[in-house]
């Protein structure tokens, strides 16, 4: 599991490797995902619902999709929200970054570090318009960080309308959307 010298791992070294848990691709290293509790859980797949019933025409949603920056990176956000234009979904092993709208991270003890701040950064520079940031607030609803990448600068900043959606989310990026976020919760 040693990445070979030089830059490490390429997606074509690793792409069919079959391997007993969950991994992206990142810096050219096998990333181990941790495993997720039942909170973060529920959380991606109540959003996910949500954003793919009132997704306009032309957009797909995915959960736990791998998008391609680069040879050696290759993460897979959450949820990820893109243009489908000429990618024929039916075929791809990865969404193109160049057609990813939104990356969504749901925060979990394990996975803190990269959601807050490594994975921000590499979304925002690979060109990626928008990004949420799902954290347990508090009774355990969820609450959303939305934020903008900043085209002089290069990086996301908070959504200058409402940066953190408590208790209800509602935003018109990338397209219109009304959630209560309690109901993410209620099984």
């Amino acid at each position: 599991m040693y990445p070979p010298a030089g830059g490490g791992w390429t997606w074509d070294q690793v792409k069919d490797l079959v391997l007993p848990f969950e991994w992206e691709l990142l810096g050219g290293k096998i990333v181990v995902r941790g495993a997720a509790k039942w909170w973060h859980n529920l959380v991606r797949d109540e959003l996910y619902f949500r954003l793919r019933s009132v997704r306009p025409e032309g957009y797909v949603i995915n959960s736990e999709q791998s998008v391609v920056f680069n040879d050696n990176n290759v993460p897979k956000p959450d949820i990820v929200v893109f243009d489908k234009g000429e990618l024929d979904v039916a075929t791809a092993d990865c969404i193109p970054v160049e057609n990813v709208v939104l990356a969504i991270e749901v925060v979990s003890p394990g996975s803190c570090t990269e959601d807050r701040f490594f994975k921000p950064g590499m979304y925002a520079q690979a060109g990626i318009g928008h990004y949420w940031r799902v954290e347990r607030g508090e009774a355990d609803v969820p609450e959303v960080h939305e934020c903008w990448r900043h085209k002089e600068a290069g990086f996301y900043v908070p959504s200058p309308d409402r940066p953190v959606h408590i208790g209800t989310l509602k935003t018109d990026v990338p397209f219109p959307v009304e959630i209560d976020l309690r109901s993410l919760i209620e099984v």
